[in-house]
């Protein structure tokens, strides 16, 4: 299983299309057959900041939504909106466990 948060901030005046563009994207990346979750958050106290909480199968699954067109789309219409580099950080499952997903 591949557990990861990425935390992207935007420019402000992209925030509206991020969010359009993003909802797209998740709802896309759902349907996959590797994606367990795919959660996205806006900062309550700093909208220009998103989290992503996002649960593969394992990494195939991972490699295999990085080479959909609806990835590939969202990422192309949103990289140049980043105020700087995204963060990606990996997790292993605690409480629940991984077999609890």
């Amino acid at each position: 299983m591949i557990i990861k948060s990425v935390t992207m901030f935007i420019k402000a005046e992209f925030v509206g299309s991020f969010i359009e563009a993003t909802i797209e994207n998740q709802k896309n990346s759902i349907k996959e057959a590797g994606v367990i979750r795919f959660d996205v958050l806006q900062g309550k106290d700093e909208p220009t900041s998103f989290m992503f909480y996002e649960v593969y199968k394992d990494e195939e699954a991972v490699e295999k939504h990085m080479k959909t067109k609806h990835f590939i789309k969202w990422n192309e219409a949103v990289t140049p909106w980043f105020a700087k580099p995204r963060e990606r950080v990996l997790y292993n499952a605690i409480v629940p466990s991984e077999s609890d997903f």
